[in-house]
């Protein structure tokens, strides 16, 4: 007999011994042992992943040790070569984050020992495991408390940017979304550690555009974090891409759904009401060193996003601001509104001129964002308005000056 046939005969016992084991499991553990004798290599594996991903269907074997880890030394690795690298590697990953909590050691053994076989595997999986592998450094780091010396965090930071070179060469499709989602995960765990807030948006911005919520491990916490980035990072102003996907929904009904309301409100660039939830929260700020650090900045944040809303609110024609409108609008004394024009013109929030002797701002350019829905319903307002000018505008035209049209 052949020593794959017997490697498949080991598999096979195994699951057998633990259906025998844990009766609960024992139809999920027959499965695998059937697919296995039939040789159906993807079942196996679209088998496998739901199962060692669910904490649980963790158990121990006879001799005490991590049931999902066993099956993956008894199953998955007598069989590796017939598997879907990507799979294989969704797997070892699964397990390894099982043993996270009990032996994080054994946890990066296990993806340590596929990172070696990386011209086996393919770009894609590589990618997929050193990903992992990284999160799962820092994730250890998180739980224990401890520090990652510069030299571990150099080599995570030199591995992210090299790989996020081969992901742009990557053609993205269903399958290579969990390679960028597992990239971007660590990135944004990477970014947490060592900061700054706004590095952190950035990376987390695209873990969003690349992980659904159900497939995060806690949507509420990343929700929390990617607010916080947005309130204290600098040069963050895009409030928009945030307040228009479901992330901020995992904050309702929680203590921490007072983040929603202010992200919502500086996405309005509504000082009045930002001034209204400062005062109202203040003990839950208070407990946000982040926010207490940065209190200058954010206000600052508001005041900007302040006039940049009014801008936007302006038709085109009609960008010409004074000194006391602003003042007006954005809650601060007219002396300080040169300022804050300044402020916005170095950040390339708005390009246009001021006129100190009219006390006047022309406005020609305001930045490009994602509008929240009452901001779209505003434009698309103001796009009628502007199609019944033109259509006042052609009937004109063709009643005064006929020989054009004709």
């Amino acid at each position: 007999m052949s020593s794959y046939v017997d490697a498949t005969s080991v598999a096979v016992e195994h699951c057998e011994t633990m259906a025998n084991l844990h009766a609960d499991l024992a139809e999920t553990y027959n499965k695998i042992a059937d697919l296995c004798r039939q040789k159906l290599w993807h079942q196996l594996t679209v088998t496998i992943i739901p199962f060692v991903s669910d904490s649980s269907k963790l158990r121990t074997t006879s001799e005490g040790t991590n049931s999902f880890l066993a099956l993956y030394d008894k199953v998955i690795t007598t069989v590796e070569k017939k598997l879907n690298s990507l799979s294989l590697a969704r797997v070892a990953s699964a397990v390894a984050d099982s043993l996270l909590d009990s032996d994080g050691t054994a946890a990066k053994a296990v993806l340590e020992n596929l990172t070696a076989q990386s011209d086996r595997l393919g770009v894609p999986a590589t990618l997929f495991v050193e990903s992992k592998l990284h999160l799962l450094s820092l994730n250890l780091l998180e739980r224990g408390g401890g520090s990652l010396d510069k030299g571990q965090l150099q080599v995570i930071n030199e591995s992210l940017k090299a790989n996020k070179v081969k992901l742009q060469e990557m053609t993205v499709d269903t399958s290579t979304t969990l390679v960028h989602s597992a990239h971007y995960e660590c990135a944004m765990k990477y970014r947490k550690a060592v900061g700054p807030p706004e590095a952190f948006f950035q990376e987390a911005l695209a873990y969003l555009n690349y992980t659904p919520m159900d497939q995060m491990e806690s949507p509420h916490n990343f929700a929390m974090d990617l607010s916080l980035a947005a309130l204290t990072g600098d040069r963050v102003f895009h409030f928009g891409q945030v307040v228009m996907t479901p992330i901020l929904t995992s904050l309702e009904g929680t203590p921490e759904s007072w983040l929603m309301e202010f992200m919502h409100t500086m996405a309005k660039g509504d000082v009045v009401a930002f001034n209204e939830l400062s005062e109202k929260y203040a003990t839950q700020i208070q407990q946000q060193p982040a926010l207490v650090h940065r209190a200058a900045a954010v206000k600052e944040k508001i005041t900007l996003l302040a006039l940049v809303n009014m801008v936007f609110e302006r038709p085109s024609a009609e960008r010409t601001l004074s000194f006391n409108e602003i003042a007006d609008r954005i809650h601060v004394h007219i002396d300080q509104v040169e300022l804050v024009v300044m402020r916005a013109l170095s950040l390339k929030l708005i390009e246009g001129s001021i006129d100190q002797v009219s006390q006047t701002v022309d406005i020609t350019w305001v930045m490009p964002r994602t509008l929240t829905r009452d901001q779209l319903n505003e434009l698309s307002t103001r796009f009628g308005e502007w199609a019944v000018k033109v259509s006042k505008t052609a009937d004109y035209m063709g009643e005064h000056t006929p020989a054009l049209f004709a």
